[in-house]
């Protein structure tokens, strides 16, 4: 006797965590001044360009960090 292999392919999607924010985040590549983080990229983006025109450092590593689900799409 065989056995047989039944397969069965369910769509699913990735949909953001509902008990988490996005958080955004800087750090100059040339000192490591870090910025304060944030809920929205606009304050970091602030606080680069202050460093930039208080320091001339121009380059930044920029994180958006989230946390997300992937679940059964209906």
């Amino acid at each position: 006797m065989t056995a047989k292999s039944v397969l069965r392919y369910v769509l699913h999607k990735i949909t953001p965590h509902p008990d988490t924010d996005i958080t955004f985040e800087a750090e100059c590549l040339r000192c490591g001044w870090t910025a304060e983080p944030a809920d929205d990229s606009a304050p970091v983006d602030v606080a680069c360009m202050s460093h930039t025109g208080l320091t001339g450092h121009a380059a930044f590593r920029r994180v958006c960090t989230s946390f997300a689900l992937v679940v059964r799409a209906q």
